[in-house]
């Protein structure tokens, strides 16, 4: 097997339209038109170079960790433009090839926000 990228990841919500208007609202990812009846609640969502989020209407499992991770390309800015919000979001710290944040989505769920290279004063 070699794999060419990742397609999706999903990510379980409580309520759908909430996060939605979070996603789509605050984070700036498309919703898609294309998703099937699958006879539960959820939504698709473009996230920019051809990946996509699939938001799941189910159970919230704990936090141990798991996460999305969304890369942005100015980390800096997009923290105090979150924060202006009134979301929570840690200060950005450097690892490996960059810089990360982190925040929750309304559900709970951990959402990395990743810049590659150096990051820019905000």
């Amino acid at each position: 097997m070699e794999p060419i990228g990742v397609h999706h990841v999903s990510v379980n919500v409580r309520d759908v339209d909430e996060a939605l208007t979070f996603y789509t609202g605050v984070l700036g990812l498309k919703k898609r038109s294309d998703r099937p009846n699958f006879g539960f609640g959820g939504a698709w969502l473009d996230a920019g170079d051809g990946q996509q989020v699939h938001l799941i209407e189910a159970p919230v499992p704990p936090d141990l960790g798991q996460h999305l991770a969304l890369g942005v390309s100015d980390l800096a800015g997009t923290i105090s433009e979150l924060r202006q919000g009134g979301l929570e979001v840690t200060d950005a710290i450097e690892v490996g090839p960059g810089y990360q944040a982190f925040l929750h989505d309304p559900a709970g769920n951990t959402i990395e926000l990743f810049q590659w290279g150096a990051l820019e004063a905000g």
